[in-house]
């Protein structure tokens, strides 16, 4: 089987359209640049697309690898036959090769092995044939030195036999169907744990049970982690008779005194070794499935939060809210560096409240403020009340931003390269002040794991997680373009192309050399080639640069034709630019090139009528109902403003202006049946809730959603 086909028989693509993309991505093409930039060749694929190709594609070549090893495995236990060989190189079943090599694969001493050793295998084969009356007779011809009775030459035999049976490719798949068909998970407390505090969050899966195959992914997860901190037990089984008639089905064609004997042999092997091993990788199946559920669900969530609206570039006065230790200010300029930091005390226990506000009042009026940024966290909406109180000389926008990851940041070796004569609280803020002006530029400097948005993502797969999540933040990056000039190192790292050893050298290059005038200085940055350059070009932007599709996302191998296309109607380049008159006039069809074919040429006029157009919304000021300022101020049927602050499978929770988010189960967010939340509602979207639950003591909020 070529890779091609491998693909094609997992993805509904045309094999023309997966062989160029394998070219593509042979010749170190990225993802966000191929399907930019060579639609014509992979016939229109987006993203996800080429990722799944990418995958594939790894994961056929992990199968043939594996395939080599096994095959000289056997080989060189002098087992490897034309049949096997053929099974092992016909099959692309990781499940089914694992499976053949399962008689051959290294492993301790079993008991079949001590049954062998003691000459009873022929009787083990006899008993399998089925057609002796009397096994004690012939039981009583295999005593030796080391077999004392029939008895025990007849368990020696079972033992084999039952090997024999764990090792059969027909009963191990048909098992596996029965298991993803009709398991059941079930969790069992664990009683000397039942009584600690930190049991009661999972008192739910004490002694709970479901069909394996309908338990959600959050729920599997919970019971997961309940039984990694040791308050449960959790198993995954079949009905016993049903799995044990499936195999006596399969083995057993007669009705004589072999018959017991090869029942007996089949439930030992059913209970010492298929049962085991079949709910284990059944378990591990599901288990992969719902690591997979959560990661699309906290890809989704960051994906949502890295692309929130950006304020853009004004002068921002962040705050740091905060009760005994005060408030920390900083004033940014429109580039996001520091203009001014203290600390200011308008709440208790100093009550500095009139001190405070002619501090801000005097730095909006000094440093020319345009909008403030209150952190989410510790004493916010007194904050944001007590700004609201001040009255400033001018019309400003407040807004309240998550800071989640902030504190990260702040003690990050990037907040310190960034800012080394500042202490954490001082960058905190920063943190804080940029992500509303830009949330992409500065959320990328976090670990994603770290910005809140996840969903059991301590418990599924690590390295998934990351490459999904980075790949993610990379898909975010490209679709916006970046400034060459103000990007930070964390920010052109995610460039296609570039990577994190470049993007450093770009910013020495930068501080060394003063800005780029165009896209070409790229290539004087040292150690970035023609590939690089290739890959990233298109992805950055210069403002103001000589060449005006220098701030676009027009790709530097295009601007011939887009030059030829404005000197056909008689213009220069910049004139053409945004000139949708004369941009109508041009015919695509009539600059299709070896290089570029239709669809490039559509998106090059769709670019020209609006370049360097950022895909994100613009930023919009949010109020909490001023009544609500904790829990106890909530009533049953209450009607509320809030902000979607994270997505789940079960649901999203929205930020209702206290500690406590409230949770819009699944079932809550409209009428009728949803079987995606984001479907619904996405990341920090404005939502009205009504309250429908309060559990004071264990500060749980139930609210449906008012659309």
């Amino acid at each position: 089987m070529t890779v091609e086909k491998y693909i094609q028989e997992r993805l509904p693509i045309p094999t023309k359209s997966i062989e160029n993309t394998l070219l593509l991505l042979s010749e170190d093409c990225t993802i966000p640049f191929i399907a930019r930039y060579r639609k014509d060749k992979t016939g229109n694929l987006d993203e996800v697309a080429i990722e799944q190709i990418f995958k594939l594609n790894k994961s056929f070549e992990e199968i043939i690898k594996r395939k080599e090893s096994i095959l000289k495995s056997i080989e060189e236990q002098n087992a490897l036959t034309p049949e096997l060989a053929q099974k092992i190189n016909q099959s692309f079943d990781l499940q089914e090769i694992e499976d053949l090599y399962l008689p051959y694969k290294k492993r301790k001493k079993t008991k079949a092995d001590s049954a062998r050793e003691k000459g009873l295998e022929p009787l083990a084969k006899i008993i399998m044939s089925q057609k002796s009356d009397d096994v004690e007779y012939l039981a009583s011809k295999y005593l030796n030195k080391d077999v004392a009775d029939e008895d025990e030459a007849l368990q020696g035999a079972r033992d084999i036999i039952a090997e024999w049976l764990n090792e059969n490719l027909y009963i191990r798949k048909n098992l596996r169907r029965l298991f993803q068909r009709k398991a059941v998970v079930s969790t069992k407390v664990v009683k000397a744990k039942k009584d600690e505090e930190d049991a009661q969050k999972f008192s739910q899966y004490f002694d709970w049970q479901e069909p394996l195959n309908r338990a959600p992914s959050h729920r599997l997860l919970a019971m997961l982690r309940a039984e990694n901190e040791g308050f449960v037990k959790v198993s995954v089984a079949v009905e016993k008779e049903e799995a044990i008639e499936m195999m006596e089905n399969a083995v057993i064609k007669s009705n004589n005194d072999c018959t017991q004997q090869i029942k007996l042999a089949i439930a030992d092997a059913y209970k010492r070794l298929l049962e085991p091993a079949i709910s284990n990788e059944t378990l591990q199946e599901s288990k992969e499935k719902a690591d997979q559920k959560a990661i699309d669900v906290f890809a989704e969530n960051l994906q949502q939060l890295l692309l929130a609206a950006p304020l853009g570039e004004k002068r921002i006065l962040a705050i740091d809210p905060g009760y005994r230790t005060g408030c920390k200010v900083v004033c940014l300029d429109e580039k996001g560096d520091i203009l001014h930091n203290e600390t200011i005390f308008p709440h208790a226990p100093q009550n500095e409240t009139g001190m405070a506000m002619k501090k801000i009042k005097s730095l909006v009026n000094s440093c020319n403020i345009e909008a403030i940024s209150i952190g989410n966290g510790t004493a916010s909406r007194e904050t944001e009340q007590f700004i609201k109180k001040i009255g400033f000389d001018r019309d400003l926008q407040v807004f309240v931003v998550s800071e989640a990851g902030a504190s990260v940041y702040s003690a990050s070796k990037i907040a310190r390269e960034e800012f080394p004569n500042y202490d954490v609280t001082v960058r905190g803020a920063v943190s804080i002040g940029r992500r509303l002006s830009d949330p992409l530029a500065e959320l990328v400097k976090i670990d994603p794991k770290s910005i809140g948005v996840g969903q059991y993502q301590h418990d599924v797969d690590q390295n998934k997680l990351k490459e999904k999540l980075d790949n993610t933040v990379i898909f975010c990056v490209n679709s916006v373009g970046i400034n060459l000039n103000t990007a930070s190192k964390s920010l052109l790292s995610y460039v296609s192309g570039i990577g994190e050893k470049m993007a450093e050298n770009i910013v020495n290059f930068r501080a060394e050399n003063g800005a780029f005038t165009s896209r070409k200085d790229l290539k004087k940055v040292p150690r970035l080639g023609e590939k690089a350059y290739q890959q990233a070009a298109a992805f950055v932007r210069i403002k103001n640069a000589k060449n005006p599709l220098d701030n676009s996302a027009v790709h530097p191998e295009a601007y011939v034709l887009v030059e030829k296309m404005a000197k056909d109607l008689g213009l220069k380049t910049e004139n053409l630019i945004a000139n949708k008159e004369k941009i109508d006039q041009i015919d695509p069809e009539k600059y299709i090139t070896e290089d570029i074919g239709i669809l490039g040429i559509k998106d090059i006029l769709k670019e020209l009528l609006k370049p360097g157009l950022d895909p994100r919304k613009s930023a919009k000021v949010f109020e909490f109902d001023r009544n609500v300022k904790t829990i106890k101020d909530l009533h049953i049927g209450m009607i509320l403003p809030g902000i979607v602050n994270n997505i789940t499978a079960f649901g999203c929770f929205v930020d209702i202006g206290i500690k406590e988010s409230g949770l819009v189960h699944i079932s809550q967010l409209k009428d009728g049946f949803v079987s995606d939340v984001n479907e619904v509602v996405k990341l920090h979207q404005h939502v009205q809730v009504k309250v429908l639950e309060i559990d004071e003591q264990r500060k749980r909020i139930q609210l449906t959603m008012i659309l």
